[in-house]
């Protein structure tokens, strides 16, 4: 169960005392209507005994700026009293109650309270309003109506008397003049039942009746007992135990599904769930109470943005998140709100501190609802102006939360009762759920709310609850609004430990039977029920809710067939065609969780002859909720060429009777239409005697258009504004478009890289300046194929890699050379939108020619180098300035020395300056290479440690590039010493 209306200073699970002229319990009916309502009012009074014991108020859309004579014009349609209702009148059985114009009206313990709108025209939505103060001033004797009309005024007003426990109609959208209203409200899921106006006196008295005795299973004894075998059907089926829920709350709701299915006994409802396993679904939809708003409760909000919120954020790192908890968030109302005060909150202290907000219930589809976080235009009156631009979107279908705020919550399905909590929490919101709960579960689960609490967090439940005997857990931070904060004691981890309360992975909280020893079967029962299976069972399949074959029996090829493409084991794929339809339809239904078995004739062909198969699916229920299977069985039917005589006549007799019958109701038809028709001549008869009547309502008929169509202005106007907002964010999103379009050419045109961006069909998209060096393109070539345009490069055919990477998805890269010698590193990848989608390649073509040459000149540098000290005569490499570059070893090892000690120093300075003489000089310091290139000479020098040397030097000058004198190479011969 979720949320519900909760009356001022009290839960709302009791009706208030009654007040003078009410008898207590006594149902008050609400109806509201707009546009078309005259007519659907005067339906309804016209079937309405008027001794029903129930009071009407009629709430209608009326011009504010006209008296109206609505109530006149209604007392012609029954023999009660009509009467415009007045600031303090009691709402009298019997009576029909009108609101008057330009009014917001108010029931506060059976007394209505009229005040000026607070909200402009547009925006007014008396309808809701009242609905909503009705739930939580009669609760279960609250009944409200949507009749015909346009919006969605009153949605949020059923919903609330659904929540409080009351009755909510719909008027067929079919039978109304304006369905905006029934279409919305039926929408909404909230409403109990739709129907013709018609209809809807019946229902009222026998809910009338139901109010008027015991809940069922609130006499103990054999009701009490039956109650039980209701909600073991319900917990069976759904897997939620509701025995620990307020017998009074459960036996009201199980007597509305009950009057809905025209069921009297409790028995009888048992045996009805039994067999129609859908019921149990529709069962504990009626159980949850989905009734919660937008900053409900404003006082408890402003108290946890004004003190508590930024107790708990201060001193908070900026890595350490704020978690929270909303339990019962049924559509997500709650969750948002507190998601939106800590937006607020981080704006105003300009921080972004991180949050993780949990909202859980117990109903899936409220959580999908929360989830999407579309609500209905109404929200506007519970959320401000301010607010509503800042944390919403207008859209179509009403206000869906911003993607910011959205993003701050994560909705999840889960009980508190049978689920682990979440921990470490900050913040835990549990309002308005407790109220439903017997006390002895109320008192398990507070200790699980401190256990899942950091110490000094804090507990907010709603004024109608409390935290009971536990008081050495929490202390108050406001009792009127029943907040509270953890005290830090561990007495909630031993109540944890010792409660009953069920946290099971399987979310059943079931207790395991004890497993019970079974005789061992013998190999001759296994072998007879293998051959009964083979013999009689016909060809089945079984699969999961999605239709994917898990086993299958017998020979199922007439019936399905591998699939072309794609190898699947859909059963819906592999289904003869005839039969594809049924099979969809059928998990279609188990789906929606209507589907229990079902049998159907199929004709079929299969070689070319058409034959009739009974198709079977039952639903089988697995060992988890979530392993639901599906058994499809195909069965031939008898061929009639095969049967005897006898049955052929049984069969013909059988025709017969069919066409009998058939012949009958075709009979019984007629005579209905007959006297269909003759009541329609009565009906109309009383319509001419009408018309004068109707001309007079008519002028309250064109008010009430009026007033819509001065509704319908306000919106336009509101919409209009959305779409200058709208087209204001267009805009700046093209101005930011452009300045990144800017910021992406100026990119491409300073990396010197060129780029060619070709789509799927290889023509050119869009080019980068640097890639016409490459290819002669210009811009009239984009969109032209990249084949049509000239490539400047050598030996190379970059399309065909380009086809290759966009259908293997691999990139390429390779070194290229122009005719120009130019070379360039091209790199092909796919072409990848934000979607993650293949739609083309891109070329990129880097001049990499200068590192080329570098390369180059480093091998040949590394090939002289080799050589150099591989040459048996001694040799030195010096450069401009004559240091040392290279000496090879034959120098070393004449001339003594280490390398360490030779390279990088001038030539003149080594081996303690034995090189420095005149004849050396001569020829190192002699005119540049292009004057002498290279020298011969013979010199004689007495070097320390190895005596006079003869020797015949070399020199040569290598110049560079630009012609500069580069490098000298000096070699050194060794000559004979000539005789003295």
């Amino acid at each position: 169960m979720k949320k519900q209306q909760v009356p001022p200073g009290g839960g709302s699970a009791h009706a208030p005392d009654a007040a003078p002229g009410t008898a207590l319990g006594s149902p008050v009916v609400a109806l509201g209507a707009s546009a078309g309502g005259l007519e659907a009012f005067e339906q309804f009074l016209r079937a309405m005994p008027g001794d029903s014991g129930m009071g009407f108020v009629l709430v209608q859309h009326l011009d504010p700026t006209h008296p109206s004579i609505l109530a006149e014009i209604l007392q012609r349609s029954t023999a009660m009293p009509v009467v415009e209702a007045t600031d303090g009148m009691d709402v009298l059985p019997n009576r029909v109650h009108v609101i008057p114009p330009n009014r917001d009206m108010v029931i506060t313990r059976g007394v209505l309270g009229l005040s000026l709108p607070s909200e402009p025209r547009g925006r007014h939505l008396p309808i809701d309003s009242f609905f909503r103060a009705l739930a939580a001033d009669r609760a279960e004797a609250a009944v409200g109506i949507i009749l015909s009309g346009t919006g969605t005024d009153g949605t949020l007003g059923i919903r609330a008397i659904h929540g409080a426990g009351g009755l909510g109609l719909v008027q067929e959208p079919s039978t109304a003049r304006f369905d905006g209203m029934p279409a919305s409200a039926l929408k909404s899921g909230f409403a109990t039942q739709a129907l013709a106006v018609e209809a809807m006196p019946a229902l009222l008295l026998a809910h009338a009746r139901r109010l008027g005795s015991r809940p069922v299973g609130a006499d103990g004894g054999e009701a009490s007992s039956r109650l039980s075998g209701v909600l073991m059907q319900l917990r069976l089926g759904t897997g939620h135990d509701f025995s620990q829920y307020k017998k009074s709350t459960l036996g009201r709701r199980i007597e509305r599904r009950m009057t809905q299915q025209g069921i009297d006994d409790l028995a009888s409802y048992e045996r009805f769930l039994k067999e129609h396993p859908p019921e149990v679904q529709m069962l504990f939809r009626e159980m949850l109470i989905n009734v919660t708003s937008f900053f409900r409760d404003a006082a408890v909000f402003e108290m946890l943005k004004r003190d508590v919120l930024p107790t708990l954020l201060s001193h908070r790192s900026e890595s350490e998140a704020l978690r929270v908890w909303v339990a019962g968030c049924a559509t997500g109302e709650e969750a948002y709100s507190v998601a939106m005060v800590l937006r607020e909150l981080a704006d105003e202290h300009k921080r972004d501190w991180p949050v993780l907000i949990y909202g859980t219930d117990i109903d899936a589809d409220a959580i999908t609802v929360a989830r999407a976080g579309l609500y209905p235009p109404n929200i506007a009156q519970d959320v401000t102006p301010e607010r509503l631009r800042r944390f919403f979107v207008k859209e179509e279908g009403g206000f869906r939360v911003r993607k910011e705020i959205r993003e701050m919550v994560v909705f999840a399905v889960q009980s508190v009762i049978k689920d682990p909590p979440f921990t470490r929490l900050d913040l835990l919101t549990c309002r308005n759920l407790l109220i439903y709960l017997e006390p002895d579960l109320q008192e398990r689960l507070v200790p699980i709310f401190h256990y899942a609490l950091r110490p000094g967090g804090v507990l907010c439940l709603s004024p109608s609850e409390s935290i009971g005997s536990h008081g050495e857990l929490f202390e108050a931070l406001d009792r009127r609004l029943n907040i509270y904060r953890a005290r830090p004691t561990v007495a909630s981890r031993r109540a944890v430990i010792s409660s009953r309360l069920s946290w099971t992975t399987d979310g059943q909280g079931a207790v395991v039977p004890a497993a019970v020893v079974k005789p061992r079967e013998t190999a001759a029962a296994d072998l007879a029920r293998r051959t009964l299976l083979q013999t009689f069972a016909p060809a089945s399949v079984l699969t999961d809710a999605q239709g994917d074959i898990l086993f299958v029996h017998g020979e199922t090829g007439q019936y399905l067939r591998l699939a072309p493409g794609q190898p699947t084991h859909n059963v819906v794929d592999m289904a003869n065609e005839s039969l594809q339809l049924d099979v969809r339809d059928a998990l279609q239904k188990a789906a929606a969780g209507g589907l229990t078995s079902f049998s159907r004739d199929v004709s079929i062909k299969v070689d070319g002859e058409v034959r009739t198969v009974t198709l079977s699916v039952r639903a089988l229920v697995g060992h988890a909720p979530s392993r639901n299977l599906l058994l499809f069985s195909f069965q031939e039917q008898e061929h009639a060429s095969t049967r005897s005589p006898a049955r052929r006549r049984k069969a013909s007799a059988s025709t017969e009777a069919q066409r009998v019958l058939a012949l009958e109701h075709e009979l019984m038809l007629s005579k209905q239409t007959l006297g269909a028709m003759v009541e329609e001549q009565q009906i109309s008869n009383e319509e001419l005697q009408s018309t004068n009547e109707e001309l007079q309502s008519t002028n309250e008929e064109l008010q009430s258009t009026n007033e819509e169509l001065e509704t319908s202005k306000e919106e336009l106007q509101s919409v209009n504004e959305e779409l200058v907002t709208v087209n204001s964010e267009l805009q700046t999103k093209v101005e930011q478009l452009t300045g990144m379009q800017d910021d992406m050419k100026n990119l491409l045109d300073n990396i010197s890289v060129g780029s060619i961006f070709l789509d799927r069909r290889m023509l050119i998209r869009r080019f980068t300046r640097d890639a016409t060096a490459v290819y002669r393109l210009a811009l009239s070539d984009v969109g032209r194929p990249l084949s049509d345009i000239r490539c400047e490069l050598q030996d190379v055919d970059l399309l065909t890699d380009a086809q290759a990477v966009l259908d293997t998805l691999t990139p390429v890269e390779r070194e290229v050379r122009t005719a120009g010698s130019t070379c360039f590193l091209v790199r092909i990848k796919p072409y990848r939108t934000t979607d993650n989608v293949i739609d083309g390649v891109v070329l990129t073509f880097n001049d990499v020619t200068e590192r080329v040459l570098a390369l180059a000149m480093r091998q040949a540098r590394d090939l002289a180098e080799a050589v150099v000290d591989t040459a048996y005569e001694p040799l030195v490499v010096l450069d401009q300035q004559l240091q040392v570059l290279t000496a090879n070893r034959a120098f070393l090892k004449l001339f003594g020395g280490q390398a360490a000690n030779t390279l990088g120093r001038a030539f003149y300075d080594i081996g303690q300056g034995q090189w420095d003489f005149a004849a050396m000089h001569e020829l190192l310091d002699g005119p540049s290479p292009g004057q002498r290139p290279g020298e011969d000479r013979l010199v004689s020098r007495d070097f320390p440690g190895i005596g006079v040397q003869h020797l015949r030097v070399r020199t040569r000058r290598v110049a560079d590039q630009s012609g500069a004198a580069g490098l000298v190479l000096v070699s050194f011969a060794t000559e004979p010493i000539p005789p003295t």
